[in-house]
């Protein structure tokens, strides 16, 4: 069954409303963004969480001391790196790291770099690091996906999910903006059926 990550979690009803829909983790975005939380923001939220849902710090070119603080006090399960990082970054964070890869339709990313981390695939567009509402060409995440996991974001929605994943075959999804009345906040319905679709689309991972 594939994993479902919901992104840019802001406020408590959201979260309860992913976690209850079944969501196997959360995404709390510390990254310049519509969505961008403080640590005492994410702390009251992570701390109603139930056990076995994870939690995912979304971080982009920040300082590694940083990053690692933030993974310290808030517990935090797993860390998105979204922005330039590279290898020798991501190995000093330490392990459970996802690296987002930004494509650019045509051109087939380069991933040998980031041998240590899960790879993340999303649409690149400039000036933004996640959160850009928009899709690629699934076929370059469908070939990384053959030897490796990989969590495919980028412009997924209820309606299209099934289609992704079909095509893809990732390891998880993860979706934000496909999810949204407006930037940080959840329309509750997409959730249920962005998650249902996904658990229900008919691939083991």
């Amino acid at each position: 069954m594939v994993r479902v990550k919901i992104c840019g979690i802001t406020n408590k009803e959201d979260a309860l409303c992913a976690f209850t829909a079944g969501a196997d983790a959360l995404g709390f975005v510390f990254a310049p963004s519509p969505r961008k939380v403080s640590l005492d923001q994410a702390f009251e939220i992570i701390r109603l969480l139930p056990p076995f849902v994870q939690t995912v710090g979304v971080f982009a070119d920040s300082e590694i001391e940083e990053v690692i603080f933030f993974r310290n006090h808030l517990k935090l399960d797993l860390i998105q790196l979204s922005g330039n990082e590279d290898n020798d970054y991501v190995r000093a964070i330490g392990p459970r790291v996802i690296k987002s890869v930004h494509v650019t339709n045509g051109t087939e990313p380069v991933l040998d770099e980031h041998e240590s981390a899960t790879i993340l695939f999303d649409t690149s567009c400039r000036g933004l690091k996640g959160g850009t509402g928009t899709t690629f060409d699934w076929g370059l995440a469908a070939k990384a996906a053959v030897s490796r996991p990989v969590i495919l974001a980028g412009g997924l929605t209820p309606e299209n999910v099934v289609d992704a994943i079909t095509k893809v075959r990732p390891y998880a999804v993860d979706v934000s903006t496909g999810v949204e009345i407006k930037p940080g906040r959840k329309d509750h319905e997409k959730i249920k059926c962005f998650i249902q679709r996904a658990k229900t689309a008919g691939f083991d991972a």
